[in-house]
């Protein structure tokens, strides 16, 4: 089983009917435990700390990795079509705003919001 995940998804890229919901840490890590991950995380300043809290390496293959549509208006990454794709975005502290390229320190997240975007 292959697993999409990034820290966020170019809305641009919906071209079809698709459902996003919240979804959970939980059932997150438990999905990407017994599958393969492809990444295409954006935010490098936010890798360890996601990886650290998962506990599996959110870390794309290659830098900046382009998510592309196959011909039926999939997401596509690494020569492989996902129905599902799962964003996990980190909530900060309040009046707080990372720096370009600066990492975050685990103390500058509040909370993590997980959505799970389903291709219908």
């Amino acid at each position: 089983m292959d697993v999409l995940i990034g820290s966020t998804f170019p809305l641009s890229l919906i071209r079809r009917k698709v459902q996003i919901e919240p979804s959970s840490l939980s059932e997150l890590s438990a999905l990407a435990a017994r599958a393969v991950v492809h990444s295409f995380w954006g935010h490098s300043n936010t890798y360890a700390a996601a990886s650290a809290m998962l506990g599996f390496n959110v870390a794309p293959r290659k830098e900046r990795p382009a998510i592309s549509l196959d011909e039926d208006k999939l997401p596509a990454l690494d020569g492989i079509s996902f129905r599902d794709c799962w964003i996990l975005s980190p909530d900060y502290v309040s009046g707080f705003r990372p720096e370009i390229g600066a990492e975050v320190s685990p103390g500058k997240i509040a909370n993590w919001q997980v959505l799970r975007i389903r291709w219908l």
